[in-house]
Order: C-alpha cells, then structure tokens, then sequence
C-alpha cells in the first residue's frame, strides 16, 4: 500500500513466515498453479517463507484458523476468493485470544473470480486498474513490500441470533441475486457476473421491506444523535450485554454499541427510508464490488463508515444497465438516477417484510431475515 496521511503502518519482519490457505476450487480452478507459477517466485526473492495449506472443504480454513496456534507465522495469506477470506476472519473471531490474533496481517492474493477485496487494495495504493495475472501479480508486489495497516470490519447481528463479521459487503436483491445465480457459471471468472446480470435483468423482481439506517453524517431534519450510547445489543437478543472490547471477560465479543436488539424500532436519531420496495439494497465497506466494479469510489481500508447502496422499485431495466455499466469505471452516480440513492452510514437495519430473496455477506448465503449491522 502507498501510505497515506495520517494512517499508521507496520512493517513485516524479515525473514518472514507466512501460513497460505489456498482453495484450489477457486474461481476457475487455478488456484494452485497460479501460486506456483506467479507468487511463489516473488515470495522467495523477498525472503519470505511459505506453509502452504489446501482446503479440502467448505469451512475447512474456517476450523484451521480457528483452533491451530498461528504463533509460527507472521502473517495469514489467503489465496482464492472473498469467500475464503470471509471464512479465515469469521474463524479468527472465534478465538478465545481473538484481539491477540486479529492483530496478525492478513494478506487476500485474487485466486477466485469476484476478488473485490484484492481490486480494492490495488485501487487504494494507487494501481491502474488491472484484472487477471497483472492483479495477482500487483497483490503479491504489495505482499513483498511487507506493508500492513488497519482495516474496518463490520459486525452483523441476525434475527436468528447469529453474529457475523464482514469485511467487505451485504447485500439482499438483485446483486446478491446476480453474485448467487451465477455461481454454476464460476468456471468463467469474471465473465459469469456478466451472464447472471443478463438473466437477473430478464426476471427483474421487487423486494418488500423496511430499511433505516444512522447516517455517517446527521442530515437535515433529524434530532441529533444523544450522547450516551443505547444498550449494546448481542446476537439480536436484550439481555446478553457484552462489555467493551477490552473491559470485560477475555475473549468476550467487542460490544455491539450504535445497535439495540432487533426487537426494538430503531433509535429517534436514525433514518427510516420511507420507500419499502427495493430492487437491491446493498451495504459496501470497500471501494470494488467485484474486478470490474468499482461501486464505491469514496471508500478507504478503514474509513469507519459503512456506504450504503439501494434501488428504489420502479427503475427501468435499461435503466439499470446503465448502471451496472457505468460501475465499471465508478461513474454510476454521476447519471443522477432518480431510483438509486447512496449514503454513508455507520450502521444500518434491514427488515424484509417477507423471507424471500437471497442475502449475502461477502459473497456467501445467508438466510433472508432481519439483520443489522
């Protein structure tokens, strides 16, 4: 990464170890030579040492992270897509010592074939914008340099009572329709997105429910935010309070604090959007969507703000394309569409009227329920 003002950096050691979890199913398969042919020269030139580990199945990196000591390495790399990396954090999360282990850098290489996050750090140190080899490539130079700093996560509380941590985006609608339906096509790379938004265009439907959110900056109109914060919310239930990171039992969850039980109207100081059918509702914590969609092009690695996306009913189908195209080079917004509406957000709640639709949390399924974040 290029270093801007104001952020702080670490450096990795050198020599240096690092532990690669590899999913060799990524994207179009290539995974593995890929890392061989590409990465692994790199690596050995700038001394750093490699324990390759190739997943077998789902959730198996997910167990890896979550249970082994990690104290040999100095750094996790995860070469395959979001999915993987997804798995890694969510595994981290488990751990009793997680403020310990999620202090240890971890490094995306693009093996899969949305690759968001990968696009997205090659976009803030300042890259051209590249797919394919020159993006692995890019990623491994960056990886080589050894340079690390903060990223945001996104903590996400479920109905269900599930607590997910997100690094990247959730959607419900028509995109995460478009990144599920075209999962049978991955043998493509990037090109299956192309496919599954022709055919999500042709069968475009409406979704029903309430979304509110905190804006990142108070609006006009709204009562100011008060300065205690409301009772930090766990799993979506009253009741079970979690300290602060920090203050209360060790390896206890950092502490849900903008958020109250989903059970309970959202706090007087949040917005209530006041349309209730949605084409998509998607909420993005980096700048790219995907390689080839740069969605939102204000955001930083650790900017604390949530940019949240949705599309009014009503919109055209042409209209929409228009967008999508427009994305690819980030200039979606300068077509002024009445239907879509971006904000900054540092927290949000969606409340699908009915269970129908897919949601997605960097790229993988989740039940449709009310869920905030």
């Amino acid at each position: 990464l290029s270093p801007r003002p104001g952020d702080s950096y670490g450096v990795l050691p050198r020599p240096c170890r690092a532990l690669v979890l590899l999913n060799p199913q990524s994207g179009a398969g290539r995974a593995l030579e890929d890392f061989q042919a590409v990465v692994q020269p790199m690596l050995a030139e700038a001394d750093i040492a490699t324990t390759v580990f190739v997943t077998e199945r789902p959730h198996h990196a997910h167990e890896k992270v979550r249970d082994e000591d990690l104290s040999p390495w100095d750094t996790v790399v995860v070469m395959a897509g979001d999915g993987l990396l997804y798995e890694v954090v969510n595994g981290l999360m488990e751990r009793p010592d997680w403020e310990d282990t999620m202090k240890k850098p971890l490094c995306i290489l693009p093996g899969g074939s949305g690759n968001a996050l990968a696009a997205s750090i090659n976009h803030y140190a300042g890259n051209d914008h590249v797919a394919k080899k020159k993006l692995l490539t890019n990623c491994t130079f960056i990886l080589c340099k050894g340079l690390h700093t903060q990223m945001d996560l996104v903590s996400l509380s479920t109905a269900s009572g599930k607590r997910l941590f997100s690094f990247l985006g959730f959607g419900w609608g028509f995109i995460s329709d478009v990144d599920i339906d075209s999962e049978k096509y991955r043998r493509l790379g990037n090109a299956r997105f192309t496919l599954g938004t022709l055919q999500c265009l042709a069968k475009l439907r409406v979704y029903q429910g309430r979304l509110s959110y905190l804006p990142a900056v108070p609006e006009q109109g709204t009562p100011p935010a008060p300065r205690d914060p409301p009772t930090p919310v766990t799993n979506g239930q009253a009741g079970r309070i979690l300290p602060p990171a920090g203050t209360g039992a060790a390896g206890a969850l950092p502490a849900d604090s903008l958020l109250v039980p989903l059970c309970q109207p959202v706090p007087a100081h949040w917005t209530v959007v006041p349309e209730e059918e949605f084409v998509t509702v998607y909420a993005i914590y980096q700048s790219h969507l995907g390689t080839n969609l740069l969605m939102a092009p204000a955001a930083q690695l650790h900017d604390g703000c949530i940019h949240l996306f949705y599309l009014k009913a009503g919109i055209s189908r042409v209209a929409l394309l228009k967008l999508f195209l427009a994305m690819a080079k980030g200039t979606h917004l300068d077509l002024n569409c009445p239907h879509l509406r971006y904000v900054p957000v540092r927290a949000f709640r969606l409340e699908p009227r009915t269970a129908t639709g897919i949601m997605t949390v960097d790229g993988e399924v989740l039940a449709c329920e009310p869920v905030q974040g």
